[in-house]
């Protein structure tokens, strides 16, 4: 679910994620070097190395004119690329619908014979041993690796987010809108999430569980289901 130093992102599990974590790191680097040159700069004006005297006001008024545009555009680039990546829903395999409720939530799968059921957080008090508390839930999302997943997320009465951070996806749920979201899960696994909007009293005891497993494990899963 983290990693073992519990710093930074979680694994990443879908390529969007992966971008997203990449480009984070970009802009660490980016923003390292900002403060490195800085920093630079100050020294030498403490220690009387950089002085009016030793350079002129045209080069200075350069420099801080053209690297400014040239970092704009070291991050402006990569980050329209993962935006365009992350809105761009060609062909999905499989459609989910993810409605928020006060406070569960409600998942169809509006392809396979409207495959309805409510995802609630399992109680302390009932949470089987070893799984984890106040994210863990009695009906988890089930999809297949290796497949675009389309996730159509509303509301039903407040503003609730749809978030499963490993997948590189949060959403807004709004109630009376549809919006959407995709993501393609790289390996097999369980994915934990909650609602990322402060939606009311319970806001915290409404997460989100992903369960990625291969199509074959997926199709026998649905079959029970719809049966």
């Amino acid at each position: 679910m983290a990693n073992h130093s519990q710093l930074g992102f979680q694994d990443a599990s879908s390529p969007i994620m992966e971008e997203l974590t990449q480009f984070h790191d970009h802009a660490l680097m980016v923003a390292l070097s900002i403060c490195t040159l800085v920093l630079y700069l100050l020294a030498h004006m403490l220690t009387g190395k950089l002085t009016s005297n030793t350079v002129s006001a045209q080069e200075i008024e350069l420099v801080w004119t053209i690297l400014p545009a040239m970092v704009l555009i070291m991050l402006a680039l990569p980050s329209l690329r993962i935006l365009y990546m992350m809105d761009e829903i060609n062909q999905p395999d499989l459609t989910l619908k993810a409605i928020g409720h006060q406070w569960y939530w409600t998942y169809e799968y509006t392809d396979l014979k409207d495959l309805t059921f409510d995802s609630y957080m399992i109680p302390t008090a009932d949470l089987p041993l070893g799984h984890f508390r106040l994210l863990e839930v009695d009906h988890r999302v089930i999809v297949p690796t290796g497949s675009t997943v389309r996730v159509i997320v509303t509301a039903d009465d407040v503003l609730h987010s749809w978030a499963v951070p490993s997948l590189g996806v949060k959403t807004d749920a709004i109630p009376g809108r549809l919006n959407q979201t995709s993501f393609l899960v790289n390996r097999p696994g369980v994915y934990y999430g909650q609602c990322s909007e402060i939606c009311g009293a319970n806001h915290s005891f409404m997460p989100i569980v992903v369960e990625a497993v291969p199509l074959a494990n997926f199709e026998n899963w649905f079959s029970l289901s719809s049966s």
